[in-house]
């Protein structure tokens, strides 16, 4: 601990986004290859394209597979190559660079786990479950270090670049549907139905994970002007400001509060700081929102 304390800020970071991207995706690759895969089960969006197209080039095509790797892997980098390519000219340098990264490790964890011959649960729905929370707490870990694992979260950034406005939810639910349709043609209903739950399963265990959609309240206490220019110039937050009087003190004080990610309160905490290091912060989590706030994802 003294070891990590004692590092740079830029090196602490790498060090936290390179240890919770591993872990994350091996975790996910336990969730998919060890628990799902084995009961023929799909992923939705590109991982759930990958495993089609395996399908395809093993089972149809009869391509030559190397003993112990899952070519889902392979198939999986290159359907993100295109979208990494769009993503550096559209996003920027250290937005792809982190995403290569993060889908390298993604695709290796996927094509090296092994897959168990014979499945571990012998019921479809127990299988759904523990395999969507690990797989979910997995690709939740990703986001959390401010990584992504390519796919659907790469078109998300892309889109929020272009065009605000736009329904990335709408996106990720479409490409979902289409995985899904192509399974109902290839194999029974049942299969597509569990396959279901365990997407369902994930996205819920992920959201759990993945701090970005927990909201918070941010109360600030400073006498110094200049904080919430700052907030709102690098945060791109609005925050409400005035003036309060302290009951013991009589002293008054500029009071603002704004409503942030859990993921963004270290950088709120470091803009006030910078502003005014004796200002009194209050973080509130878990505030309720109605109206307008912008869900991000991270770039």
């Amino acid at each position: 601990m003294n070891l990590y304390k004692s590092l740079s800020p830029r090196k602490q970071y790498l060090l936290h986004y390179l240890g919770w991207t591993l872990a994350g995706n091996v975790i996910f690759a336990i969730g998919v290859n060890v628990i799902i895969t084995p009961m023929n089960l799909y992923n939705g969006g590109f991982t759930g394209m990958a495993q089609l197209l395996r399908l395809f080039f093993v089972n149809v095509l009869h391509v030559p597979v190397l003993p112990g790797l899952d070519v889902v892997g392979i198939l999986y980098f290159l359907l993100n190559l295109p979208l990494l390519i769009v993503s550096y000219k559209v996003v920027g340098k250290e937005f792809c660079i982190t995403s290569v990264v993060s889908i390298t490790l993604c695709s290796v964890a996927l094509g090296i786990m092994p897959i168990p011959e014979e499945p571990i649960f012998n019921d479809y729905l127990t299988a759904c479950l523990i395999g969507g929370v690990v797989a979910g707490i997995g690709a939740g870990m990703v986001l959390r270090a401010g990584s992504s694992q390519g796919g659907q979260d790469i078109i998300g950034v892309i889109v929020s670049v272009l065009n605000p406005n736009h329904s990335v939810g709408k996106i990720s639910i479409m490409i979902n549907i289409g995985v899904y349709i192509i399974c109902l043609f290839l194999f029974n209903v049942e299969i597509v139905a569990y396959s279901l739950i365990y997407t369902t399963v994930l996205a819920i265990a992920l959201d759990r994970v993945h701090i970005q959609n927990i909201n918070m309240e941010a109360m600030i206490f400073t006498k110094k002007p200049g904080v919430e220019e700052a907030i709102m110039k690098e945060l791109k937050r609005g925050v409400t400001n005035w003036t309060g009087t302290g009951a013991y003190t009589k002293e008054t004080s500029n009071v603002i509060i704004t409503i942030i990610s859990k993921y963004e309160v270290n950088k709120l905490l470091d803009i006030v700081k910078s502003v005014d290091s004796d200002a009194f912060v209050i973080v509130t989590e878990g505030a309720h929102i109605y109206g307008n706030f912008e869900k991000r994802l991270t770039k």
